[in-house]
């Protein structure tokens, strides 16, 4: 017969072999709080009681943070700019800006390597592309209301570019 040496446990149960475990559902509270009546989520507030104090600290942060956004700088170059119902692309002095809906990615001039464009050759899809110093590249959309605007937009951007990327390299 073989016998086992060491503690003698009872088996912990995982939640997934717990048959009394049901996914969603909080533990059992502390014998403390069940002495309180529980408060209906759908309770509304009296019209005599004052506003939660956590609440409105939460209200003047927000409308802090809000207030305390700066404006972007005024571009002192060249200015390269497309946008459609959902995204834009912005080109200037401080670097490349691609927005999408409420999410917004700034590259600045130190960190770009290169930026390239896509145009496809029937459609209206204007691409650009930024590669960066740390091998990583990040890419916009943008659709043109006609098919020949991405080809004009492509044109208007490398003018851009060209003012802000200077030719580092010489030739002998």
């Amino acid at each position: 017969m073989e016998h086992r040496t060491g503690q003698n446990s009872p088996p912990v149960h995982a939640a997934g072999t717990d048959p009394a475990f049901i996914p969603g559902l909080p533990p059992p509270r502390p014998a403390e709080a069940e002495e309180s009546p529980p408060v209906a989520a759908d309770a509304v507030p009296d019209a005599h009681s004052e506003p939660e104090p956590k609440a409105e600290a939460e209200a003047a942060e927000a409308e802090a943070a809000v207030a305390e956004e700066e404006p972007r700088p005024v571009a002192d170059g060249p200015v390269f700019e497309v946008s459609d119902r959902r995204g834009s692309i912005t080109v200037d002095s401080t670097g490349v800006t691609f927005r999408l809906d409420d999410e917004t990615a700034e590259f600045g001039w130190a960190e770009i390597g290169a930026v390239e464009t896509g145009i496809p050759r029937f459609g209206r899809r204007f691409t650009v592309t930024v590669h960066t110093t740390r091998r990583r590249s990040y890419d916009a959309d943008v659709e043109a209301p006609n098919r020949s605007l991405p080809k004009q937009w492509a044109t208007e951007l490398d003018t851009v570019l060209d003012s802000y990327f200077e030719d580092t390299g010489t030739s002998n």
